[in-house]
C-alpha cells in the first residue's frame, strides 16, 4: 500500500488536504492518505488519521509520498531535508481549476490552490506555495520555498528569490525584459502592498507604494 501524507495539521494543512484527497481518488493503487504532524493534537481530523512522523514511517508501505503544508518556509525546508534523509518522495498538490499555460517549469512539492494561474515562460523552484486566486505572469523566475498568500498578483518579468513571503493581496509591478523587478531572498511583502521597485534581501515592505519597514 502507498502511504501518502500531508505534513502539517494546522490551517494550511487542513486547507490542502481536500485538494490532495480529490487527486488521490483517481489513483488505481491501494493507498492511505493521512495527516502527519510533529505534535498531533488529535488522532483524527476531518476524516483522516493524524500521525506523528515516526508513526507514519513505521507503517508498512510500498512507497511513501508527502507534501509539506507548512507556510513558514524555514520550517518547510527543515522538514524537506528530514524527509529526504528518510528517502520519502514528494508530490504536488494541484486544484483541478488551476490554469497553467505554455512552458512552465515547476519544482517538486508545490501547492497550487484553487483559481491559481501560471501563464507562460515561467520558472518556479521547489516547494512553492500559491494560495487561492494568486497568479504568476510571463517571464517570471521564482526560487525555492517561496510562499504566496491568497490573492497575490505577480506581474511579468519579476524574480523572486528563495524563502520570500508575499502577503495576501499584494501586487508586484512588472519588470522589463533583461531588467526584472527583484524580490530578494527572505524578503517579506506585507498584505496589500503595491511593490513598484526591487526589494532587498531580508527586507519587509508594506504600503502603497511599498516602503521598507524593517531589514534583517
Amino acid at each position: 500500500m502507498k502511504q501518502v501524507a500531508i505534513f502539517g495539521a494546522s490551517g494550511c494543512g487542513r486547507g490542502v488536504m481536500p485538494l490532495a484527497r480529490q487527486q488521490w481518488l483517481a489513483c488505481n493503487d491501494a493507498y492511505q492518505l493521512v495527516f502527519v504532524d510533529d505534535k498531533p493534537q488529535a488522532t483524527q481530523l476531518n476524516g483522516h488519521f493524524v500521525l506523528s512522523y515516526e508513526q507514519w514511517l513505521s507503517l508498512p508501505a510500498s512507497s511513501r509520498h508527502i507534501n509539506i503544508a507548512i507556510a513558514n518556509s524555514t520550517v518547510r525546508e527543515q522538514v524537506v531535508n528530514r524527509c529526504q534523509g528518510d528517502n520519502v518522495g514528494f508530490f504536488e498538490v494541484r486544484a483541478q481549476n488551476v490554469v497553467q499555460l505554455d512552458d512552465v517549469h515547476l519544482g517538486v512539492g508545490a501547492i497550487l490552490c484553487p483559481f491559481v494561474t501560471l501563464t507562460s515562460n515561467i520558472r518556479i523552484g521547489r516547494h512553492f506555495h500559491a494560495n487561492l486566486y494568486s497568479y504568476v505572469e510571463h517571464d517570471c523566475v521564482i526560487g525555492d520555498f517561496v510562499t504566496f498568500a491568497p490573492g497575490v498578483k505577480c506581474n511579468g518579468n519579476v524574480v523572486i528569490e528563495d524563502h520570500a513571503y508575499i502577503g495576501a493581496g499584494a501586487i508586484i509591478k512588472q519588470g522589463r525584459p533583461g531588467q526584472p523587478l527583484i524580490i530578494g531572498r527572505g524578503a517579506v511583502v506585507g498584505m496589500g502592498a503595491v511593490v513598484t521597485k526591487s526589494v532587498p534581501p531580508g527586507a519587509t515592505v508594506v504600503g502603497n507604494p511599498a516602503r521598507i519597514q524593517s531589514k534583517t
